[in-house]
Parts: C-alpha cells; sequence; structure tokens
C-alpha cells in the first residue's frame, strides 16, 4: 500500500514539473487516500497485534 503511494506520488511529482496540472492533482489526491489508508491499518495492525500479512 505504500510503495503504491509512493509511485502516485512519483507520478505527481513528474506532472507537475512538466506542467499537468489535472494529472498531478488527481496522483496527488489518490497518493494521499492510499498514505491515509496505510495509516490506518498499521494502526489496526499495531493494536490487534497481528503480524503482517506481506
Amino acid at each position: 500500500m505504500l510503495s503504491w503511494a509512493v509511485t502516485f506520488l512519483i507520478v505527481a511529482i513528474i506532472a507537475g514539473i512538466l506542467g499537468l496540472s489535472g494529472v498531478a492533482g488527481t496522483a496527488t489526491n489518490i497518493a494521499y487516500i492510499l498514505f491515509v489508508i496505510f495509516v490506518i491499518l498499521a494502526i489496526v495492525g499495531f493494536l490487534t497485534g497481528r503480524k503482517p500479512v506481506a
């Protein structure tokens, strides 16, 4: 999950450099959502004491 967030963040940075503001904004939003989901799942995993699957 975190790797996908980083991938979309890199896509957003490259799109921003190239002037593609629509693509950059969309990729930034996707990266933010994936990062929030990762943080929530990490917190739940720490609280429940389960080992990570992957």
